[in-house]
């Protein structure tokens, strides 16, 4: 049986690998890199609740939310196919 994830942790992953991207581009502050620190923190939060919600060991659930975070999020309106008849 595979990881259950939902959108909304993929997603928190996508914003927080964005706000690691805009702080590492240039030189460190504390103020540029809070973001990403904030992002960060709200993502292993996420991350612990479904995990002990959906009874799924933590590690695993975060390994397949960075795996599915680096895939190409779906264009704006389109659908995966689940569900469908």
């Amino acid at each position: 049986m595979g990881i259950e994830l939902n959108d909304e942790l993929i997603e928190l992953r996508r914003a927080a690998n964005g706000a690691r991207a805009r702080a590492t581009a240039g030189p460190y502050s504390a103020e540029a890199w809070r973001p990403w620190q904030e992002a960060s923190a709200a993502v292993h939060e996420a991350i612990t609740k479904h995990a002990a919600d959906t009874g799924q060991n933590r590690y695993e659930v975060e390994k397949a939310v960075i795996t599915a975070a680096k895939a190409p999020a779906p264009p704006e309106g389109a659908s995966d196919g689940a569900g469908a008849e």
